[in-house]
Formats: structure tokens, C-alpha cells, sequence
């Protein structure tokens, strides 16, 4: 039964009876109480389990009074960026600050900090110098230990460290911030909570801390990279709860951040209960006369059916956040969920999207991930799928079966990534792909190959371009036989490490073949806590210590973006540039294989320009000078 929204004004705690809350939580995100923001998720799981919550949302970070509208928390105040780390929601990949923020009233930008949760924790202490503060949220948790930060060019402390903050819960933090709780309710010391499995703490000594794994000093690593790429992969391979192990951090002889193992995965009925919950499902009505916040158009009728992702993208944090093994909730939960979309009056028949970070992945990888975590040295899909891997789309299936046959239920949409090698990996994955195409896909199927290099495809831990080529011809097979027109549409990615210009061309070539022109295309970003962000700063690959060619120049990822939309006008010079600096005129000109044509300009110099014979000896006139 939905309770209302949780307080975020003083008069609204004292209607519930409260003097005082337990615990203070900031965002940087406007306030929704919906599933599909970790903020909702952590206040209403404390709420049931008796706490007072108070919300502070996009508090003015200049104003210290800001923070202080409920005074002093009686546990703790809880600090996250928001949904998105608050770098990313503020800069493109070329550093130009973005005009539209989704996650704030109206879509206007600006109204969260840069590095929100580290300002956000300074605030704090500016004010309440001993008041536990606990951060969490994504930018929290991929910034836990050093790393390397793309928007100052620097590798940073862990966000610990310069927020001011006492403990990080990380990962999605259900778990770790119960037991936080129930630590601090029983009257411990924060700076005695060091043990929770899913935090990261502070400590002078290291007399208290057992069963680690070092890593490299701090200082050491801003001197050598490569030490870097070393530490970052000893993290990697310690982001499993069944066998990670307690990492140590270095800075001086008397301050160490030391990382706990994860926290365990949510069985699939703790899951239901988190998704249970008395969420309002909407944003605060205080944000009506702003135009509502954006962000809740595309969730508010979706259904998030599984958490983590045995994927392996380099370029993806999900192994950092909410780690490899697959947690899924019930078929029942899900269906009730939409059974209450009817209840909206603005739910139109169309359920956006069942899935999550993988939408066709609804259980671990193999059996042996449930006891024993994930392989700390393999991938389960990479570089092609491990013999272990039991890959089944039956129970996706069924769920999708049942979500459709809900009277009122007029179309069921899956947005959230599929994985087409998983797809080709199940011995029954025609008959997913059939009632895909059929019931599931309108008009356009999004799918990510990223790239078509394998090279390239090898840095970005994905399978090869054969892979994707075969998935592409059963789907365009699949569609014949149920007559449809519909198509394929690749999410395609430049400039990321180990993408020279040669490897950009050949995409560029493959866009021609395919007839396709991508509206918009991604360029790689290097956010924290990536393998691929790791090569970018390091130039080496972590997994194997080698180099790894990085385009970093601006005007050369320009022509990398450029060629994959070859046919804009305005990108022609660059075009140009780039296939003459790889030795490709032989695409300029105006046969069907070409991507551009040459320059009217040079053509018209060229013709103007006077025609003068060569003169020739011939043996007659090398005869008459020898007389």
C-alpha cells in the first residue's frame, strides 16, 4: 500500500510525528520515487525496516543551509550523485557541457555540482563535523579506490579520501546499508564499522584488517602508469562475493582504504520484496509547475526483471557495480507489477521494456557461479562462450508470454540490450528469435556489435564480426518467414583503444555496404572503473600488460567520428584527410565503392591547368646528334 512521498520539507516530517530523522539522504537527482532510481530503492528498503527517512534533493552546494533543512540526522546522512555519475551527466565525450539534464525538474541543467557527491560531502562537514556520512549511487561506487578521472586528466584519490565521507557503500548496496544501519542503531562507532561485506572504509592501522591483497601505493601509480593497469586489474578479478578478496590501498604509513568483498547477490526473493516496495512510481508533485522530470518517461512503464551482467564489455562498469552473476526476480513480482500499469491513467497498453543491464540474461552463466562466483580469469561470452555456459532463453520466454496474454496489455517492448552471441549460444534460441521478430521487435531491432575490426573487437571484449554477421542473416531469415519488414540497427562505436583510422575506414566501409547512415554516433568514453578507460590512460591492456595503440588527439577522433557518417556535407574534409593519411583515394571518387567524391575545387584547378608536352627522344634524334 503506497504511504506517500517521504518527507523533503520540515513540515512534512512533523506531519509524520518525527522530531528527528534516523538518516538525511542528498541526491543530486530531482526526487522520483520509482524502482528504477537507487535512491527510491535504498529510502523506501530503510523505511520498511523502520527508519525515519528524510530526502534532500539537489541541494544548492554554495549554501551550507542547503543540507541542514531536517538538522542533524540521528545515524547518518547518505550521499549519491544521483542515477548518473555527475560528470557524465554534465560533459559530452569532448568536454562540452551538456544543455539538458533529465534527471532535474524540466530538464534544466546545472543544478547538481561537478563531482557532486565529493562537494556534496565537504558541505556536510562544513556544518556537522562528526555525523557519519555514507556515499553510494554510481559515481560513488566507480570511484572507490584511485582512478583515473578523463575530465581533469588525472588519476584521483578514492572519493572517500577528498569527500570528507566515512564509509562508500558500492554496488547496488541493499545489503551493506541494512547492516550500516543496524551497526549504527546498536550505537557502534562509525570508524569502528569496517567488516560490512560492500563497503570501503578508512583506517590509520592495519592491525584490524585481515585476509588482503595489497595494492599498489597510490603515490607509486601516479608515477607509473603501468603500475596503474596492474592495480586496476587486481581489482577486476575481485568484484565476485564468493571469491574476492579485501583489497588495501595504500596513501601513507597511516592512512589506508581498504575495500571489503562484495556484498552477496539478492535472492530472487529478496529481489521481489525490493521491487514490492510502496513506491509512487512518479516523480514529487512539487516538480508539476517545472513540467515533471524527464527521466521518468522511459522507466515509469518498464519492468526491470535482472540485475548484473557475465557480458564482459570492456568498456562497461556493470562488472565494477553490480558485478557478473545474474539476480532475477519472479515471474509473479513481474507480472503484478504490470498487472498495476493499468491503474495509471496515462499507461497506454505498451509495456517499454523487460529486462536490465541484459535483457535475455535471467540466470547466472553456469551453475557453479551460485556457489563459487564467477571465474576470476575467464569470461563467460569471451572470447567466444566458455563450454560451462548454459545458455537459455526459456524462461525469458515464458515471462514474455505471460506479460503479453495480461488483458490490457497491447504490446510488450524489449529496449534494454540483447546479446546476440547469447542468442546464437542456445540450442533453442531460434524459437526466442522467432517470437522476438514477431511479437517484441517494432519495425527497428537495436543490437551492439560496436564495432567490425576484430582487433578492435578483441579490446572491447566482444566476439567477432562473423558472430554478429551470422545473427544478422538468421534475423533477416526469421523476418522473411514471418513477413515482415524489419530491420537491424547497430549501435557502432570510434575511437575506442585500439581503433587506429585504418580500422575506422573499414567501418566506414562496412556503413556503406550496409546502406545505413547512423543519426548519432558514439564516441568511446572513458568513465571510471572500465578496462577500456584503463587502456586509455595507461596505453595497455591490463589483462595482458601489452600496448595498446590509443586515439586521443582530437582532430583524429574527429575524423574517426566523421567517417562514420561520410555522407554529411560537413564532414567531408575530414573524410578526405583521413583516407589519404591511410593511403584509401581509391574511396574517393565515383564508382559504387567510393565514399566520397573528389573535391570540385581540386577538379576545376586541375582542368585549368596548362597541358604541356613532354618531350620525347627518340632514336632518330639521338642519330642526328651523334653525326
Amino acid at each position: 500500500m503506497r504511504q506517500g512521498f517521504l518527507p523533503v520539507t520540515r513540515e512534512e516530517m512533523k506531519e509524520r510525528g518525527w522530531e528527528r530523522p534516523d538518516f538525511v539522504y542528498i541526491t543530486g537527482d530531482a526526487y522520483v520515487d520509482h524502482p528504477s532510481f537507487g535512491a527510491a530503492i535504498i529510502t523506501r528498503l530503510l523505511e520498511s525496516r523502520g527508519y525515519r527517512v528524510c530526502i534532500i534533493s539537489q541541494p544548492d552546494w554554495r549554501d551550507p543551509k542547503s543540507i541542514a533543512v531536517f538538522g542533524e540526522p540521528r545515524l547518518a546522512f547518505l550521499v549519491s550523485a544521483g542515477n548518473m555519475d555527475s560528470m557524465v551527466n554534465h560533459y559530452t565525450v569532448a568536454r562540452k557541457r551538456r544543455r539538458q539534464d533529465a534527471y532535474t525538474p524540466g530538464g534544466k541543467a546545472g543544478m547538481r555540482p561537478d563531482y557532486a557527491v565529493t562537494v556534496y560531502g565537504n558541505l556536510i562537514r562544513q556544518t556537522y563535523k562528526h555525523t557519519p556520512v555514507i556515499l553510494g549511487g554510481i559515481e560513488a561506487s566507480l570511484r572507490r579506490l584511485a582512478h583515473y578521472d578523463y575530465w581533469s586528466d588525472k588519476l584521483k584519490r578514492s572519493v572517500l579520501l577528498d569527500s570528507g565521507a566515512d564509509l562508500i557503500s558500492y554496488g547496488m548496496g541493499e545489503h551493506s546499508i541494512l547492516e550500516i544501519a543496524e551497526a549504527l542503531d546498536a550505537g557502534l562507532d562509525i570508524r569502528d564499522i569496517t567488516y560490512i561485506p560492500g563497503t570501503v572504509c578508512k583506517v590509520r592501522d592495519l592491525s584490524g584488517v585481515y585476509d588482503t591483497v595489497m595494492l599498489e601505493h597510490y603515490e607509486d601509480m601516479k608515477k607509473d602508469r603501468l603500475l596503474y593497469a596492474r592495480s586496476f586489474y587486481t581489482q577486476y578479478k575481485n568484484t565476485d562475493p564468493y571469491s574476492g578478496k579485501r583489497l588495501v590501498e595504500p596513501y601513507s604509513d597511516h592512512l589506508y582504504v581498504v575495500q571489503n568483498p562484495p556484498a552477496a547477490p539478492l535472492t530472487r526473493t529478496e529481489m521481489d520484496d525490493v521491487y514490492s516496495l510502496p513506491y509512487m512510481r512518479t516523480y514529487h508533485p512539487s516538480y508539476e509547475k517545472d513540467g515533471g522530470v524527464p527521466a521518468i518517461s522511459e522507466v515509469k512503464f518498464s519492468l526491470i526483471s535482472n540485475r548484473g551482467c557475465f557480458g564482459g564489455c570492456s568498456f562497461c562498469a556493470l562488472t565494477f557495480h553490480q558485478g557478473r552473476i545474474i539476480q532475477t526476480r519472479s515471474h509473479a513480482s513481474l507480472v503484478k507489477e504490470a498487472e498495476d500499469f493499468r491503474k495509471e491513467p496515462d499507461f497506454k497498453g505498451y509495456i517499454h521494456d523487460v529486462g536490465g543491464p541484459t535483457a535475455d540474461f535471467r540466470a547466472p552463466a553456469c551453475k557453479k557461479q551460485l556457489t563459487r562466483g564467477a571465474c576470476p580469469d575467464r569470461q563467460c561470452l569471451f572470447p567466444k562462450p566458455c563450454p560451462n555456459l548454459e545458455a537459455s532463453h526459456k524462461d525469458y520466454l515464458e515471462l514474455l508470454r505471460k506479460l503479453r496474454a495480461i488483458p490490457g496489455v497491447k504490446k510488450v517492448f524489449i529496449r534494454s540490450g540483447l546479446r546476440f552471441d547469447y542468442i546464437l549460444a542456445d540450442r533453442q534460441g531460434e524459437d526466442f528469435l522467432r517470437e522476438l521478430c514477431q511479437y517484441h521487435v517494432s519495425g527497428q531491432l537495436k543490437v551492439a556489435p560496436e564495432h567490425v575490426a576484430d582487433p578492435v573487437l578483441s579490446m572491447m571484449g566482444k566476439p567477432p564480426h562473423s558472430v554478429y554477421e551470422t545473427f544478422a542473416e538468421k534475423y533477416r531469415q526469421m523476418n522473411l518467414k514471418l513477413g515482415k519488414k524489419q530491420y537491424l540497427v547497430p549501435y557502432l562505436m570510434s575511437s575506442h583503444p585500439g581503433c587506429g583510422l585504418k580500422e575506422a575506414v573499414r567501418l566506414a566501409e562496412y556503413l556503406r555496404d550496409l546502406g545505413y547512415m547512423p543519426e548519432q554516433v558514439q564516441d568511446f568514453y572513458p568513465t571510471p572503473s572500465t578496462i577500456s578507460t584503463c587502456m586509455y590512460y595507461t596505453g595497455a591492456d591490463p589483462r595482458t600488460m601489452q600496448p595498446v595503440y590509443v586515439p586521443k588527439n582530437p582532430h583524429e577522433k574527429a575524423m574517426q567520428r566523421a567517417l562514420m557518417q561520410y555522407r554529411r556535407p560537413e564532414n567531408r574534409a575530414l573524410v578526405e584527410e583521413a583516407l589519404k593519411k591511410v593511403g584509401r583515394t581509391d574511396l574517393i571518387g565515383y564508382g559504387d565503392k567510393c565514399l566520397i567524391r573528389p573535391d570540385k575545387k581540386e577538379q576545376k584547378k586541375e582542368q585549368e591547368r596548362p597541358k604541356t608536352r613532354k618531350k620525347t627522344k627518340t632514336i632518330r634524334h639521338i642519330h642526328k646528334k651523334k653525326k
